[in-house]
Parts: C-alpha cells; sequence; structure tokens
C-alpha cells in the first residue's frame, strides 16, 4: 500500500508504516502527478482535493484530512468515484478552545480587565465552540451561543441571533465553518457593516477560517480610527496575509490554534482508523503510545487563588503571547508557511495536574487541568 501524507501531519510514519509505505509532501504544492499509484491520501486545510488534484489518480481507495473543516475537500467527487473519505470532527476543539482561552487571559492581563462579569458571544456551536462553552462554564463570564443551523435542526436552545449578540457582547468569537454560499453563508460574515456596528474597544478573536471575517474591511476601519481588540489567528489569503493588519491586531498567530501536540495526532490517530476500518485492518495503536511527558506536570494551589492567578496557570501551560512573538519576529524572514510548519511543541491543560487546597477545584477540572483534591493537614 502507498500513502501519502501532509508533510505538517505529526506521527504518521509511527501509525501507518506499518500498513504500507509512507511518503510525505508540501500541502500547498501537491502534484496530480504525485497520486499515481497511491492508495491512501491525508492531508490537512491547505491542500485541495478536487478534480484537478485527482485527475491521474489511479488507484486510490481512501481520502482523509486531519482537520474537522472539510471545505477543501470535494466529497461528492469522492463518492462519484467510491473513494472513502474521513475527517477527524472534534480533534482539535480542545486545543482551540484553550487558544481562545489564554487570549482572553493574556488580555486580561495587559489590560487590567476583570473576565468575570463580561460577555463572550461563541459564533459557531459545533465542536470547537460546544467545548469552549463548556469549559468557561462557571467563570462567571456570561456566554450568547450563536449557531443557526445547530437551531434550526433542534440539537441547539440556546441560540440568539447574530447581530443581537455582536449588539450584547463584549467579546466575540468565531467557530464556524466557511460556506461560500446560501442562507448560511460564512464568508465575510464579519463584513464592513458589522465591523462598523461593534462596540469601541470590543475584543474579536477568529480561530475559523480567515475568509470569515473581511480583511480589508476590518483594515479600512481600523485606519478610519475603529478601535477594536483583535486576536487572529486565521487570515484571508494565507500564507499571503495582509500584514498591514498586524500593527492593529493584539495576538496574532500562523493558523496554529488547533496544534497542540495531542490535538494534530488525535487527528492523525483518526485516520489511521479510518484506513484500518477500510482495510479490515485492527487498529492497535493509541495517543499514549507516542506523546512525549511534558516538562510542566504538577502544580499545587491554595486558598488564595484569584482571577488573575488563574490566568497565570494557564499560561503555564500554554501563553499565546509567545505565538505571537514568533510570528512577528519572524514573519518576513521565514514567512506564513515556515512558520507554521515549524511551530514549536505545545501542550493541553490536561497535562499539568493540580493539587487543589482550595474551593475551586471544579472549576479547574472545568477548565481541564487533572485536578488532585489534598486536604488540609
Amino acid at each position: 500500500m502507498k500513502i501519502l501524507a501532509d508533510q505538517n501531519m505529526p506521527l504518521v510514519e509511527e501509525y501507518f508504516s506499518d500498513l504500507g509505505e509512507v511518503k510525505r509532501f508540501d500541502g500547498r504544492n501537491l502534484a496530480s502527478e504525485a497520486l499515481r499509484d497511491v492508495d491512501v491520501l491525508l492531508t490537512r486545510s491547505v491542500t485541495q482535493v478536487n478534480k484537478d488534484l485527482l485527475s491521474e489518480a489511479n488507484q486510490l481507495k481512501f481520502v482523509g484530512t486531519a482537520t474537522i473543516g472539510i471545505d477543501h475537500i470535494d466529497t461528492e467527487l469522492l463518492a462519484q468515484n467510491n473513494i472513502a473519505f474521513s475527517s477527524a470532527p472534534g480533534c482539535n476543539a480542545i486545543a482551540v478552545a484553550e487558544y481562545v482561552i489564554s487570549a482572553l487571559y493574556a488580555y486580561s492581563q495587559e489590560t487590567n480587565t476583570k473576565l468575570a462579569g463580561k460577555t463572550l458571544a461563541i459564533i459557531g456551536v459545533g465542536s470547537i465552540g460546544q467545548c469552549l462553552r463548556d469549559k468557561l462554564l462557571g467563570m462567571g463570564i456570561e456566554l450568547l451561543l450563536c449557531d443557526p443551523i445547530r437551531y434550526e435542526n433542534g440539537t441547539l436552545n440556546e441560540h440568539i441571533e447574530l447581530d443581537t449578540a455582536l449588539s450584547k457582547a463584549d467579546f466575540v468569537t468565531f467557530h464556524v465553518p466557511l460556506i461560500k454560499s446560501g442562507e448560511h453563508k460564512t464568508h465575510h460574515l464579519l463584513n464592513a457593516e458589522r465591523i462598523n456596528k461593534l462596540k469601541s474597544g470590543m475584543l474579536v478573536i477568529n480561530a475559523s477560517r480567515g475568509e470569515v471575517i473581511d480583511n480589508q474591511a476590518l483594515l479600512t476601519a481600523l485606519e478610519s480610527g475603529k478601535k477594536l481588540e483583535l486576536v487572529l489567528d486565521v487570515w484571508e489569503n494565507e500564507p499571503n496575509i495582509l500584514t498591514d493588519l498586524l500593527s492593529y491586531v493584539r495576538f496574532s498567530s500562523v493558523h496554529i490554534a488547533g496544534h497542540t501536540q495531542e490535538g494534530k495526532a488525535r487527528g492523525t490517530q483518526m485516520l489511521y482508523q479510518g484506513v484500518c476500518r477500510l482495510f479490515d485492518v485492527a487498529a492497535t495503536k493509541t495517543l499514549a503510545d507516542f506523546l512525549p511527558i511534558p516538562a510542566l506536570t504538577k502544580c499545587q494551589i491554595e486558598q488564595t487563588l484569584t482571577e488573575h492567578d488563574l490566568g497565570r496557570i494557564v499560561h503555564l501551560v500554554y501563553d499565546i503571547r509567545r505565538d505571537d512573538g514568533l510570528l512577528r519576529a519572524n514573519l518576513q524572514n521565514q514567512g506564513f508557511d515556515s512558520l507554521r510548519k515549524n511551530y514549536p511543541p505545545r501542550r493541553e491543560f490536561s497535562t499539568l495536574s493540580i493539587e487543589n487546597r482550595s474551593e475551586h477545584g471544579a472549576m479547574l477540572a472545568q477548565l481541564g487541568f487533572n485536578v488532585i483534591e489534598k486536604n488540609e493537614e
């Protein structure tokens, strides 16, 4: 079996080498002739799997993307050609939710803004939006949920219309798929009209797809004096991003919100399981077989824990300001894709065990930390 895999996908050799020969490719520069005699194609979001790419795929049996979004995959074409398909829904939900939480606490620290009592609008309540909502319950932040598709199909009861959510919220975070047309179009969901209506100083986070925000309209508004706090992980026209926006962005990164070691490896594992099902092979390998022990594994908290202290604990595991610094210092010399490819290791909150001597154990566990209750002696 011949397996072609994106060069940025982790642990492919570890998971797939027993199944066949693994060859890597540059996700943005995959030629159709590279798919000759290939049985399995494993991609990420930067590869457009369409008619042109598959024109010379003479024995392709499986296409997988190690991502939640599938807007880069022509799934109808795959079905027409009897090619099995699998994505990785939920694989990086924890990672993206924790990216947003790290951003919220970094913003809180830098602006001396207390998060409790503020209102956060979560636009898109799929795997990521739901995970973020679940983590933030009990944090004292009012959560507004906006997802018309889930509301219409009866799986979300708390839906609030987008423009109403934007008018009420202090912070907004986008977690929608890219939909280019139709009733639920998300391309330029935050357009010039909506940008101009946002509250002055509102915190806007985008960790979904760059095209969800009209980047040029955003820049025009900012240059005209609009005051917004911005956290942008995704950008229009990646990797050729609108660099003039950077001077207006508080925290920026190179489309890595979901790139924890756990998140990326879960995606690979889900595709491994899909290939094993297709070829009727036992899936015997798991994440625990491959992930390294993190450098920091334990801390202890006391009754004096404050919101500021909680932010410090979050940043023990992951501080978004590291990634902002990497982009600003290296974008010109290294480029967007190189920074993304060479993204340094990042772990999830669950890797930190907290010996808890406070009343905040349930809240810490809700955020995702491994809480060990310790009674006072």
